[in-house]
């Protein structure tokens, strides 16, 4: 599973005039789900996402998370960060997971996330190519995240 994570002052989705989710301070992950993707995967992310310190403490540091700031959590399903960019001039979209088990699993991902912190999110279904994501930036933190499957050790918490 991947996400791009941007820390933000206020985010939102529409589609067609129509607001989908939004938050204000806090973070907009944007979600991808690859082939071997679990429900494990999806909690992995969910702990990352609520966990990575990229709030300012009262030193100016980063080193507080979306949850120790009470901000909002924003997630959007976005196929594309599975782009496959190494050929060509058109990237191949075959290392993401195929829509319906993709939606299984972002689903999964929403209702752990609502359960444990009150998340918003864009339920996918509509057409993508007339949604409109606005959000406005707090500093420069953008964070790319890949959840581990089970068997990775690796990626520590």
């Amino acid at each position: 599973m991947i996400a791009l994570l941007q820390r933000v002052l206020r985010a939102e989705v529409k589609l067609g005039g129509e607001t989908l989710g939004a938050i204000d301070h806090g973070i907009l992950a944007l979600v991808c789900a690859e082939p071997g993707d679990d429900e494990s995967s999806a909690e992995r992310m969910l702990e990352r996402l609520l966990g990575y310190r990229v709030f300012s403490d009262g030193a100016g540091k980063m080193n507080l998370s979306v949850e120790e700031v009470r901000g909002g959590l924003l997630l959007v399903p976005q196929f594309t960060l599975a782009a496959d960019t190494s050929k060509g001039m058109r990237p191949s979209f075959s290392s993401a997971l195929a829509p319906d088990a993709a939606r299984k699993l972002f689903d999964h991902l929403v209702a752990r996330a609502r359960s444990r912190h009150g998340a918003t999110f864009h339920r996918n279904g509509r057409s993508a190519d007339c949604r409109q994501d606005f959000f406005w930036r707090q500093g420069s933190s953008t964070c790319r995240s890949m959840a581990a499957t089970a068997s990775c050790s690796t990626i520590s918490r």
